[in-house]
């Protein structure tokens, strides 16, 4: 495997420090009890059934000016950029295409994940999460207005602290409606991990990390469950599910994210309009001042017009 000179890379058979720290050789028990205070309440200060869209979302777009349109969202600590740039002919594609097709690629940053430096070349978790994300969007893309065509969505994970997924397909979806693509419905998405009888809606990695461990007992519900739906159409686009759990447990999960899906879309829905009235500002400002070009130059033909005649 080549390596990337442009930055310091350490020996491929290195191990972690933190293999021999307290906190890692901790007990599963341990860490569970580490996850909740006496309270009931997580260490972030959250609910159990309370997502982070609710107190620590901030996003935005037109974040990438080389793309049709961009988006940023930021979960506290799981921030994630993506960008969607214009329709192109499907390369390599010998016969015609009835429905267009979507491109999607994530990528984590180097210095994203706490626990380990990402390299530069595509892992097995990106592959999956492309191919997540892919899944997501498909459903909700007016796919057959660009037949023979396809859409790149790209997203670049900046920091992941669980529910990177979720965040992706967020970010993408309020990318794909700053850049106009034509959708039956703005596509939301939340993750909850479960980890016995207790459910932590949009968990950190800490959550994740402990909910994908094989428990102490044997037959006690884990995994992760990120479901992405449109809200206003009541449909769900795409269901993934990690881990071992029954169906009471599903069932349950199902009808709390929904619920988070819903409360999302307020807050996508706050940021399309804001970027439409900044929009309708700046025509304004650029009308203006297109107003005031004009007259000086209006002015000035009266000049040379006069100077001509006197001369």
């Amino acid at each position: 495997m080549p390596l990337d000179y442009r930055r310091f890379n350490g020996p491929e058979d290195s191990v972690s420090y933190k293999r021999f720290t307290k906190d890692y050789l901790k007990s599963y028990s341990e860490l569970y009890n580490n996850l909740i205070d006496e309270k009931g309440r997580r260490k972030d200060g959250r609910a159990l059934e309370e997502a982070r869209s609710m107190c620590m979302f901030f996003a935005r777009t037109d974040m990438v000016s080389q793309a049709k349109g961009s988006a940023y969202i930021e979960l506290k600590k799981t921030k994630a950029v993506c960008s969607v740039f214009d329709p192109r002919e499907i390369p390599h594609q010998n016969e015609f295409s009835q429905l267009g097709q979507l491109f999607c690629e994530v990528k984590f940053a180097p210095f994203s994940c706490p626990n380990q430096r990402r390299t530069h070349a595509p892992d097995a978790d990106e592959k999956a999460l492309s191919v997540a994300l892919r899944q997501a969007l498909e459903p909700t893309v007016c796919r057959h207005l660009f037949p023979n065509y396809q859409i790149d969505v790209f997203v670049y994970i900046l920091e992941n602290d669980g529910s990177c997924l979720a965040a992706a397909i967020n970010a993408a979806g309020l990318a794909l409606a700053n850049a106009a693509v034509p959708m039956y419905d703005i596509i939301t998405a939340c993750s909850v991990a479960v980890i016995g009888e207790k459910m932590f809606v949009d968990p950190t990695e800490a959550e994740e990390h402990l909910a994908m461990m094989t428990p102490e007992k044997e037959g006690t519900n884990h995994g992760i469950i990120t479901m992405s739906m449109l809200s206003e159409l009541k449909q769900v686009s795409d269901f993934t599910q990690i881990g071992s759990m029954d169906t009471d447990c599903v069932t349950k999960a199902i009808e709390i994210l929904e619920k988070e899906c819903e409360n999302i879309v307020p807050n996508i829905q706050k940021v399309l309009v804001l970027n439409v009235v900044q929009c309708i500002e700046q025509r304004k400002q650029l009308e203006e001042e297109a107003k005031e070009r004009e007259q000086a130059l209006n002015a000035k033909m009266e000049e040379w017009k006069q100077l001509l005649n006197s001369g």
